[in-house]
C-alpha cells in the first residue's frame, strides 16, 4: 500500500486524485490533505479518507472545519506552515503537488528534501524554479512524476527510451475557447466566456491560462525541466479534439503518441501507481470510430502572444521564467476580478518582461526575489 499526501486536495486535480484513491482503497492510504478555504468539500474528504493531518488557509477556515467535523477532527495546521507539514508528513511516500501557482513552491521543495517522490500537477513550481527543483530532486534521488495530461503523455511515450533517440517533443493544445474568435473581438471577451473551456473542467486560473495559451507556454518550460530537451525541440500543435495528449518524434522519424479520452483520472492514476497501471473501468473507452476526424494546426502567435512570451522566457533562462509566471498570475487575477481587459494580460506581461533585469536562478531566494518584483510591477501597471 502506498501512502500519499495531497497539496491542493479541493482543486480539480486533488478531487480527481481522491476519486482514483477511493476506487483503489487497498492500494492507497491518505496521510495528509492540504487545502484552502473550501471547507465543505474538505470536510467531506476528511470523513471519507480519515487523514491524520489537514492544512487550511487560515484560522477562520480551521474553526469552520472543526465545527463541521466535531470529535472526528484531525490535527489541523494553518497557512504555509501547514502546507509544509502536509508535504513532509512522516508516513507519506508520495506527495501530489496540486496547489495553484507559486504557493506550492516551498512545500514541494520541502517534500523533496524529505525524500518524497512528487506527483507534479503544479506546473508553476517547475516554471519558476526548475533549476532549483530538479537539482534538489537529483540530490535526494526522488522521482518527479508528471500529472499534467500532456507531460504524463510524454512520460509514458519516453519511458525506458534513451534521450539520444528523441528528436522533438510535441505538446498538443485544444486551442481553448477563442481558437477561432476574431482578434478584434478580444477586447470584449468577458470572464464568463473565458471560463468556458470546450474540453476540460478545470480551476479558474488554469482555464484562463488555456484561453490565452499561456498554459501551453508554461508546459513548454515544464517539459524542458522534466525531460531535458531544449526549447527549439519542444513544439506545440493545436489539436481541438484533445484525443492525442502529446507526441514524441524520434530521430528515425517515428512518432509515438499517447491517446485517451480527455479525463484527468488517467494521468493521475498513472502517477499514483507508477510503474504499474490501474484498471480504470469506470471510464468510457476511447473509440477511434466515434471520436471523429483528428485535426491539427499551428498555434497562432499573433492571436496568442503568451505562448511566444513563454518561449522567450525559457530561452532567456535565469529568473525570467519566474518573472513571467508571477506576472501572469497577477494579471490573470486582475482579469478575473474585472480590473483588466482580456488582451491586457499579454500586453502588460510583455511590458513587465521588457522592464525586468534578468539574473541567475541559483537559489530559492533568487527565484522569490524575481517573483516579488514581477508582482509589484504588475500592481503598478494595473494601478496606472
Amino acid at each position: 500500500m502506498r501512502t500519499i499526501a495531497i497539496l491542493g486536495s479541493t482543486g480539480s486535480v486533488g478531487v480527481t486524485t481522491l476519486d482514483v484513491v477511493s476506487r483503489f482503497r487497498d492500494r492507497f492510504r491518505v496521510a495528509a490533505l492540504g487545502a484552502g478555504r473550501n471547507i465543505d468539500l474538505l470536510a467531506a474528504q476528511v470523513r471519507s479518507f480519515a487523514p491524520e493531518l489537514v492544512a487550511v488557509a487560515d484560522e477562520a477556515s480551521a474553526q469552520r472545519l472543526r465545527e463541521r467535523l466535531g470529535p472526528a477532527t484531525p490535527c489541523i495546521m494553518i497557512g504555509l506552515e501547514g502546507a509544509v507539514a502536509v508535504a513532509t508528513h512522516p508516513s507519506a511516500e508520495l506527495v501530489v503537488s496540486a496547489m495553484v501557482g507559486a504557493l506550492g513552491l516551498r512545500p514541494t521543495l520541502r517534500a523533496i528534501e524529505s525524500g518524497k517522490d512528487i506527483a507534479f500537477a503544479n506546473k508553476e513550481v517547475l516554471v519558476m524554479a526548475g533549476e532549483v527543483v530538479t537539482r534538489a530532486a537529483h540530490s535526494y534521488s526522488i522521482h518527479l512524476l508528471p500529472v499534467d495530461s500532456e507531460h504524463n503523455a510524454l512520460f509514458q511515450c519516453l519511458d525506458g527510451r534513451p534521450r539520444t533517440a528523441i528528436k522533438r517533443l510535441i505538446l498538443t493544445a485544444s486551442g481553448g475557447p477563442f481558437r477561432t474568435l476574431p482578434i478584434e473581438r478580444f477586447t470584449q471577451v468577458t470572464v464568463a466566456e473565458a471560463l468556458k473551456h470546450p474540453i476540460w473542467n478545470m480551476g479558474s486560473k488554469i482555464t484562463i491560462d488555456s484561453s490565452t495559451l499561456m498554459n501551453k507556454g508554461l508546459e513548454v518550460i515544464e517539459a524542458y525541466w522534466l525531460f531535458g530537451v531544449e526549447a527549439d525541440r519542444i513544439a506545440v500543435v493545436v489539436h481541438p479534439q484533445s484525443v492525442i495528449h502529446s507526441m514524441v518524434e524520434m530521430v528515425d522519424g517515428s512518432v509515438l503518441a499517447e491517446m485517451a479520452v480527455p479525463d484527468m483520472a488517467i494521468p493521475a492514476a498513472y502517477a499514483l501507481a507508477y510503474p504499474e497501471r490501474l484498471p480504470l473501468s469506470h471510464l468510457r473507452p476511447l473509440s477511434l470510430l466515434d471520436c471523429g476526424p483528428l485535426t491539427f494546426e499551428a498555434p497562432d502567435l499573433e492571436r496568442f502572444p503568451c505562448l511566444r512570451l513563454a518561449y522567450e522566457a525559457l530561452r532567456a533562462g535565469g529568473t525570467m521564467p519566474a518573472c513571467l509566471n508571477a506576472a501572469n498570475e497577477e494579471l490573470v487575477a486582475g482579469f478575473l476580478n474585472h480590473r483588466l481587459r482580456f488582451p491586457e494580460i499579454w500586453q502588460h506581461l510583455e511590458t513587465v518582461m521588457e522592464r525586468y533585469s534578468n539574473s541567475p536562478a541559483r537559489t530559492l531566494e533568487d527565484v522569490l526575489e524575481a517573483d516579488s518584483w514581477a508582482r509589484s510591477a504588475v500592481h503598478e501597471l494595473i494601478a496606472a
